[in-house]
């Protein structure tokens, strides 16, 4: 998906294995932490675990014993409505002096949290003893400022300088002066304060009578003096923030659509989907935005932000403005070759650590991917179609003339009427689709596809941009632009059935290279055809009918590379794994051509992928091995979990079996001959948008039929069923 693997050189893969142990994540803003089970991390070496700011690991070691022992794990909760981990521990047996505490006498938990770039935490102690205990808790901690491009696997041949000190009895100062010349600071704070406290360790004592509690508040703060953005110095207290907290987590989910099954396990997943978008959602200048995952992506990534709001339109279309108008703001005005920028171009991911300051990785500002552009277009339009907010949508609308402009100048490397890329500098992603590992394009024989390259999906996009456009303009009083536009959509059509349908396939190819030779694999790139509607319909069955045989669906989900095919393996990122997001993509794509059978079957696997994992949650993606019997999927071992765009798939996927679709010019909430699966009965649906109408509704499963009921409605919305 992103740059993982896929640049010149391989140093930029991850290489921590994210899966060989239970980890927790939290996040808040710009700032995340992964952690294990107990609440501790970084008593491993090499791995992702951490306190991490805007790219850069604040706190990389964390760990709490009592009485020099580490303690008993009860339980480990993350919070689906809050960002918060809820640990409960105990004691081993433990000497304290002469005496001898015996096993499970103490109950410990630990509640750690974000807020404002600050980690909380509260450790409650009590004593279920039938006498006084005098109890020893010792945190050992430090940092090591790596970069996130560090803590993945590249090597730095300098970094700057790290200091640390007691700055007074409560308190550690961590301090790292970069070599991008911006300071950064760590501050770990202790209340009550410590009996003692040096640069890496802290003790607290504490006398606890028979069934008596204390507490103990730690907090750590990470400082930038050069951004402004970093928290304060003097952090609230733990209550203050934790209540704050809570307000801002449900004030930025109050106005999304909810969903309630008779299936108490798809409510599970539903809600952990819910929570996760709303975890990686972060305010920026321009509105809310959600940022791709953790621990890899967490920023400004434009791809995933646009699919991401795609998905969840119905839910919340503040996702989509905020995405809207921050890709809007970033959108590239010049040439610039060492970030492959040009004008009109939609970013592809935004950096802000020490490395990418420096211009040690490309990635502060970078415009390497070839179909954020177009996707751009198109979510504008579906935008506008769901609120018609005309005031935002004429407010871009240069923006979108811009990004048609780079789509028709810049993104038609050889003029040949389809958009392709060519990889830059040397730093450049090598491919740049959103399979963008440099081995995810290739021959029948094997053989790497040489640029300039034109990716199935990408013509699709560029289809939906012009035909998106096109329905803007119009909704904008520009009748000759928009018909100028839909003819250009057309020419396009009937351009790509030519170049990319491959009869023997049965299926359109994966590309074309720089010599305009056939990429003749079978890939789930195909199935993006449909979502965008340039197939033609008995082409887009063929597809189809592959992508769900044994050789494309593996019981879980569509391989991203078919079974059989060269370079695939299921063990890879891009060439046989299974994406979430991507199988919810053609899932729409499936809905569009009236194959609802199709759409259900991949709803049904993705929702048995997410009831196998620990939390409820799809992660980013997972191994492409055949699904057996009494077997869980095979996770894949640097995904990110949560990942934005597999959190939000759970809900396109649901829309596209409904067939929900917003139309705010005719005033119509529409359902396209709506299906459910097998393991839901019954659905209610509460606060479906579109603009200022609000509906409720309960559809229900009768074999293979459907009814619906509308509940309530707020506002002038019909609500349509057709067949």
């Amino acid at each position: 998906m992103h740059e993982a693997g896929s640049l010149a050189s391989e140093k930029y893969e991850a290489t921590t294995s994210l899966t060989d142990r239970p980890l927790r994540t939290l996040k808040d803003g710009e700032a995340f932490i992964v952690l294990d089970s107990r609440g501790n991390f970084g008593r491993r070496r090499g791995t992702a675990e951490g306190l991490f700011y805007r790219d850069t690991r604040f706190l990389s070691y964390l760990e709490l014993r009592m009485n020099g022992e580490r303690l008993q794990l009860l339980s480990s909760t993350t919070h689906d409505d809050k960002a918060t981990l809820s640990v409960r521990l105990t004691n081993p047996e433990l000497s304290a002096g002469s005496e001898v505490i015996p096993r499970e006498t103490i109950l410990i938990e630990r509640t750690l949290f974000l807020w404002s770039g600050t980690l909380f935490e509260r450790l409650k102690v009590r004593n279920y003893g039938l006498v006084a205990r005098q109890v020893c808790f010792e945190y050992s901690f430090n940092a090591d400022y790596r970069d996130l491009f560090e803590v993945r696997g590249m090597a730095r041949r300098e970094r700057g300088l790290l200091s640390a000190s007691v700055a007074a009895s409560d308190c550690v100062s961590f301090h790292y002066d970069g070599l991008d010349k911006i300071s950064r600071r760590t501050l770990v704070r202790f209340s009550p304060i410590p009996s003692v406290v040096d640069t890496d360790h802290a003790t607290l004592h504490m006398d606890l009578g028979p069934d008596a509690e204390a507490s103990i508040f730690v907090t750590v703060a990470c400082e930038v003096d050069a951004d402004g953005v970093a928290a304060a110095s003097d952090p609230p207290d733990f209550f203050r923030a934790y209540r704050a907290s809570r307000r801002n987590r449900r004030a930025r989910s109050s106005d999304m659509a909810t969903v309630e099954s008779s299936s108490e396990l798809f409510n599970e997943v539903a809600c952990r989907s819910a929570s996760d978008v709303y975890t990686l959602v972060t305010l920026t200048g321009h509105g809310p935005y959600p940022f791709a995952g953790i621990p890899w992506f967490s920023t400004v990534f434009g791809r995933d932000g646009i699919i991401t709001a795609m998905f969840m339109l119905w839910v919340d279309t503040s996702l989509a403005r905020g995405v809207l108008r921050t890709l809007a703001a970033t959108q590239a005005v010049d040439v610039d070759p060492n970030c492959d920028a040009q004008p009109g171009k939609i970013i592809h991911e935004m950096r802000h650590g020490e490395m990418a300051n420096l211009g040690e990785v490309p990635f502060g500002r970078y415009y390497g991917s070839v179909d954020a552009t177009p996707l751009f277009v198109i979510l504008a339009a579906m935008y506008l179609d769901a609120t018609g907010d005309l005031k935002t949508i004429n407010e871009i609308w240069p923006n979108i003339r811009a990004a048609l402009g780079w789509i028709d100048v810049y993104g038609d490397v050889d003029g040949d009427g389809f958009v392709e890329y060519q990889a830059g500098s040397g730093a450049s992603l090598k491919n740049q689709g959103w399979k963008d590992s440099q081995d995810s394009v290739f021959h029948a024989d094997g053989s790497d596809a040489e640029g300039p390259i034109a990716l199935c999906e990408v013509q699709g996009y560029v289809f939906a941009a012009k035909r998106s456009a096109a329905r803007i303009a119009a909704r904008l009083g520009q009748a000759e632009h928009s018909l100028t536009l839909a003819a250009e959509a057309e020419i396009l059509r009937n351009r790509f059935e030519h170049a990319f349908w491959d009869e023997d396939l049965g299926t359109y190819v994966l590309a074309l290279d720089g010599k305009k030779r056939r990429c003749r694999v079978r890939t789930s790139n195909a199935g993006h055809a449909l979502f965008t509607g340039i197939a033609s319909p008995e082409r887009a069955r063929l597809v189809a009918d592959y992508l769900m045989s044994r050789d494309g669906f593996s019981g879980w989900g569509i391989r991203t590379l078919g079974q059989g095919e060269p370079r695939y393996n299921p063990l890879s990122y891009h060439n046989g794994s299974v994406w979430p997001h991507d199988n919810a993509l053609i899932a729409i794509g499936f809905a569009r051509y009236g194959l609802k059978a199709h759409a259900v079957r991949v709803f049904e696997g993705m929702f048995d992928a997410a009831r196998h994992q620990e939390l409820r949650r799809l992660p980013e993606l997972f191994c492409g091995l055949l699904r057996r019997p009494r077997r869980e999927p095979t996770p894949y071992p640097v995904a990110c979990s949560p990942q934005a765009w597999a959190a939000a798939a759970i809900y396109a996927l649901l829309g596209a079996c409904v067939g929900l679709e917003q139309d705010n010019a005719k005033d119509e909430i529409r359902f396209q001959d709506p299906v459910l699966p097998q393991f839901m009965n019954e659905v209610v649906f509460r606060d479906i948008h579109l603009g200022e109408s609000r509906v409720d509704l309960r559809m229900h499963r009768y074999g293979t039929d459907v009814s619906m009921t509308v509940l309530s409605r707020r506002g002038t919305a019909k609500i349509i069923v057709a067949k």
